[in-house]
């Protein structure tokens, strides 16, 4: 089985490493030195400096060339590029392929999930995604992890959990794509507040309270939209959203530190070399809150502060003003 993946960021080319360790994978590289890094001295020294990868790990810049071989498609770049990349991509997939999503985020405009972009690019092929307490130079590094293959189809998604499965990165299976992908997505927009807090100086507390509220106020609307409750308080719900929340590695709880210290986000973006999903995501959260007729107060409050229409300190005074009631 002949894995490729699309996207030479931190997490893309992590994962490319894992299936490196079980079948042949060749990981597609817009840039051209980060792929002449991982074919010259096996690391990728933009966005993993310092860590090596597999020997037998190939990396190239011509899609075409990648995406023909393919058995495996694993989607590793950010939302706002996932269809365009998939589009380009399209001529040269072969009927039947799967295709997983490792995007944590919502399409601007549509508000689709990831899978459903998939869907309506290729339709016919088995689209689902990888997700989970994962940061990238933890699992290289050698350090033990899960996650989650979500695919509606059992048989794809057994393949795929041994294709992605090492002694030391542990994948379980699941058929909720609805309910592991928005747990995904959701999460970044509650690490973003919980940075906020971070950056405001508050304690374990403060930062205790936003995680639980934010584990509840992401399910809401999760359930709302189809998802599973047992999926938001596994792996790729609340384990996700602790790893992410309380990782000095997470980009989305460094942008919301950074805000909480009172920095624009034009000035954060500039000295980032990736993207923090929450960024974009929160808005579109916002909208489909309202479309099923969920409160979520923390997303609110965040999107406010992107927006600048409020800053970190008055975002939680908002938060601590609300009517006392049940939890």
């Amino acid at each position: 089985m002949r894995v490729v993946v699309l996207g030479g960021g931190s997490w893309g080319t992590t994962v490319a490493s894992l299936a490196a360790h079980n079948t042949d994978t060749t990981l597609w590289c817009r840039d051209p030195s980060t792929a002449d890094s991982i074919n010259r001295s096996n690391t990728n020294e933009r966005y993993l400096p310092g860590y090596a990868l597999p020997s037998n790990l190939g990396a190239t810049t011509d899609l075409a060339e990648a995406v023909t071989t393919a058995d495996v498609l694993v989607m590793g770049v950010p939302s706002q590029v996932f269809r365009s990349t998939l589009e380009t991509a399209k001529p040269y997939v072969r009927p039947w392929v799967p295709v997983v999503s490792l995007t944590k985020g919502l399409e601007r405009g549509t508000a689709l999930r990831m899978s459903e972009v998939a869907n309506e690019v290729l339709p016919g092929h088995p689209a689902g995604a990888l997700s989970g307490p994962n940061l990238a130079k933890e699992i290289l590094a050698g350090d033990a992890a899960a996650s989650v293959i979500a695919m509606t189809d059992d048989v794809v998604a057994e393949a795929l959990q041994a294709v992605l499965t090492t002694d030391l990165f542990r994948v379980y299976m699941s058929s909720d794509v609805v309910g592991c992908e928005l747990g995904g997505a959701l999460k970044n927009v509650i690490a973003l507040a919980s940075g906020m807090a971070d950056g405001l100086g508050t304690g374990d507390n403060t930062r205790a309270a936003v995680i639980t509220r934010g584990l509840a106020e992401l399910s809401r609307l999760g359930i709302a939209m189809g998802g599973q409750a047992q999926t938001f308080a596994g792996l790729a719900g609340m384990g996700d959203l602790l790893a992410t929340c309380l990782s000095t590695q997470s980009r989305n709880r460094f942008v919301g530190e950074q805000l909480g210290r009172g920095r624009s986000l034009d000035d954060i973006h500039a000295e980032m070399n990736q993207v923090a999903e929450g960024v974009k995501t929160a808005p579109v959260v916002l909208e489909l809150a309202a479309q099923h007729g969920v409160e979520m107060p923390i997303t609110a409050e965040v999107v406010g502060v992107i927006t600048g229409q409020i800053d970190a300190r008055a975002a939680y005074r908002g938060l601590l003003g609300r009517n006392l009631r049940r939890e």
